[in-house]
């Protein structure tokens, strides 16, 4: 029987939360949860179910403030520098520790370096207890000097903390302070996280074409955790919808909420919608939102599950979409405000920051995209790069220091608009970060990692854009510096020619990075015997490029050229990646038999190496930025000699000239 249903929707997110949140109210679910009774060390990052009052003030009795002697204030009033005043031990003056009880006669005590002690005995203590002792005073004290009252701190039956309050450090103090031994808090919502797909193999499996490692169960459980839930993984079900439909009801009966990852969309295996609506109603299917569009939104009815003990007749039921970036974005958008919810506190705020954007946007006319960002200052701007948007791309939400939200209906956003990003990261470190927008390289990454390491707090995030347009991000004042590669057909220099061209009034500074290979990477064993660029013309040969503006495709345009062979003679030749990694996957894949790249692309991918040339790869740094503060660390990396030996093992690289300052284009 065919199980199969499509109904997929466009509902805009105001309605779909709408739906949702009119269902949850309707089952008496769109509330706080009741509270349970912890014990305060163990109730950090818990939200108070209701107040604390204090049960006894705090300090519970007057305490001396200071190591000193308890004294009657009025009877210091006559001592001076000059007519020293002198109190019998222990009729006038009684010795107190810091914490210790006032004696009932006192209300002020004096600081022990502030006093002299007569009728000396052999050591200290002994003389302190001496009840024929005297001391001296210099200078009167003000009543209550040096002394914590009863209740200076808090007193019994006043209000410590409300209800839905997050506990932090000083919170369990304040509640141990005031007597209390257990607090009652908010019970944690309890989420099922259930994993399916064919595909789908655990982390750790031996993966071959056509398997997906499951990590959306992982990246879902670790965002419950994180939002204050208890998450429970199930085992990965396979695209079978009795065998889902158990394990979703199973989940419900012990659960808050369940998250049905993958199966969401409209394809012969999606099954995801069919069992929501199978196990109770079908709220949503489809929302206006980009990455996220086909989530699914539910509640299922206990009733259909045959199970009269569950605690809550209907559980909401999410289906997550099966794309990494959208299951992320899925948790930000819907499951984030329920527990926020049940937990009684209002759903997350991220800290926002205007950004001027570096480049055109375009976006579909009918969702709201949520789209993810790099941020960094450059000179007195805030700067928002746009990372890559495939809804499989989970790397472009751990590069992303934000998110830019584009609304509905609009058609996107151009180059140098003002922005809202809706940070994840701390605006102290978008202060620390380096922006790189240039040529795509190996060595950024390792030397973004030996900065972190020598520079704690400091960040370096690249975008890959090429090396002309890395040029352009320099003169639009959207990055610190430039990875270039640029060869003058001319006269056969690197990246000066261009440099001048594209930013004549700007003083720039290029220090070399590397020396490079670059060269045909071929699938293993060079099974199509490639060897020269000249066998790019063959019929059996399918290349892939790099993308127009790319030092690597100057390169490319410029040595075919001299050997008379024509673009349009090159099958994939207009097929364009925009890193040597991703040409690498092509040939990898067996979507292409070879692309020109670098040396440690090949390797990173196991793939032969056909080498041809070698070239200088720059970084071009703007002269406001070449002397800052903020790139001293990074230029002191280039000298470090970890790094270059770090970097010298690498395959194809050349360090001797790394930290050359080559030319300063003034």
């Amino acid at each position: 029987m065919n199980k199969r249903k499509i109904y997929l929707e466009d509902i805009p997110l105001e309605e779909a939360w709408s739906r949702l949140i009119g269902a949850l109210e309707a089952a008496n679910q769109w509330r706080p949860f009741p509270g349970e009774t912890v014990p305060v060390g163990e109730a950090l990052g818990r939200v108070t179910a209701e107040p604390v009052w204090a049960k006894l003030s705090a300090p519970h009795y007057h305490a001396s403030a200071m190591d000193g002697w308890a004294v009657r204030a009025q009877s210091t009033n006559a001592a001076t520098d000059t007519a020293p005043l002198q109190l019998a031990v222990p009729d006038q003056a009684q010795y107190v520790d810091t914490g210790d009880p006032l004696p009932a006669w006192a209300d002020a005590v004096i600081p022990i370096e502030n006093v002299q002690v007569f009728e000396k005995s052999p050591d200290t203590q002994s003389q302190i207890q001496n009840p024929k002792s005297k001391i001296e005073i210099r200078a009167s004290v003000a009543p209550w000097s040096h002394i914590r009252a009863m209740g200076e701190d808090m007193v019994a039956t006043e209000l410590v903390l409300p209800s839905n309050h997050t506990l932090r450090p000083v919170d369990l103090g304040a509640i141990a302070g005031c007597g209390h031994t257990h607090v009652n808090v908010r019970r944690k919502p309890r989420v099922a996280v259930i994993p399916t797909g064919a595909e789908l193999v655990p982390a750790g499996a031996e993966v071959k074409p056509g398997d997906i490692i499951e990590y959306n169960s992982l990246v879902l459980a670790a965002q419950v955790k994180t939002w204050g839930g208890l998450a429970t993984r199930w085992p990965i079900i396979p695209d079978d919808f009795d065998k889902i439909c158990a394990a979703a009801r199973e989940a419900a009966q012990t659960h808050d909420l369940v998250l049905l990852n993958a199966g969401s969309s409209a394809g012969s295996e999606d099954f995801s919608a069919l069992v929501v609506e199978t196990l109770g109603a079908l709220l949503v299917h489809g929302v206006a939102v980009r990455p996220g569009h086909p989530v699914i939104l539910g509640m299922i009815d206990q009733a259909k599950t045959e199970n009269p003990k569950s605690q809550n007749p209907k559980i909401p039921i999410i289906g997550v979409p099966g794309y990494p970036v959208s299951a992320a974005i899925t948790g930000e958008i819907f499951v984030e405000p329920i527990l926020s919810r049940w937990l009684g506190r209002a759903p997350a705020q991220p800290i926002q920051m205007p950004a001027t954007l570096s480049r055109k946007i375009a976006s579909p006319m009918g969702d709201d995209e949520y789209m993810r960002v790099t941020v960094g200052k450059v000179g007195d701007r805030i700067v928002a790069t746009p990372l890559a948007r495939g809804a499989g791309v989970i790397t472009s939400l751990v590069r992303a220091d934000g998110i830019v939200r584009i609304p509905r209906f609009s058609e996107g956003l151009q180059a140098g608009e003002q922005v809202t990003v809706h940070l994840y990261r701390a605006p102290a470190q978008i202060e620390n970060t380096i922006v790189a927008i240039g040529s795509h390289d190996l060595c950024l990454d390792l030397l973004g990692q030996f900065l972190a390491e020598r520079a704690p707090g400091m960040r370096l995030a690249s975008a890959n854009v090429g090396s002309l347009g890395g040029l352009i991000a320099l003169r639009r004042g959207e990055a610190h510096l430039a990875g270039t590669h640029l060869l003058d057909p001319e006269t056969g220099e690197y990246n000066l020619t261009y440099v001048k061209r594209y930013l004549p009034d700007m003083p720039v500074a290029l220090v070399t990075l590397v020396g490079r290979e670059q060269g045909l990477l071929a699938q293993r064993g060079n099974p199509k015997n490639i060897h020269t660029l000249a066998d790019l013309a063959r019929d059996d040969i399918t290349f892939v490029n790099r993308q127009r503006g790319a030092g690597t495709r100057v390169l490319l345009d410029f040595e075919i050229e001299k050997i008379g062979l024509k673009a349009e003679s090159i099958r994939g030749y207009e097929r364009e990646e925009y890193t040597h990694l991703a040409v690498g996957a092509a040939v990898s894949s067996g979507v292409a038999d070879c692309g020109l790249g670098i040396h440690s692309a090949a390797t990173a991918l196991e793939l032969d190496f056909i080498p041809l040339f070698k070239e200088r790869y720059d970084l071009a740094i703007p002269g406001a930025f070449f002397e800052s503060s903020l790139l001293k660390p990074l230029l002191d990396v280039l000298q470090d000699g970890a790094f270059r030996e770090a970097v010298s093992r690498l395959p194809g690289y050349d360090v001797r000239n790394m930290g050359t300052v080559v030319a300063e284009v003034l």
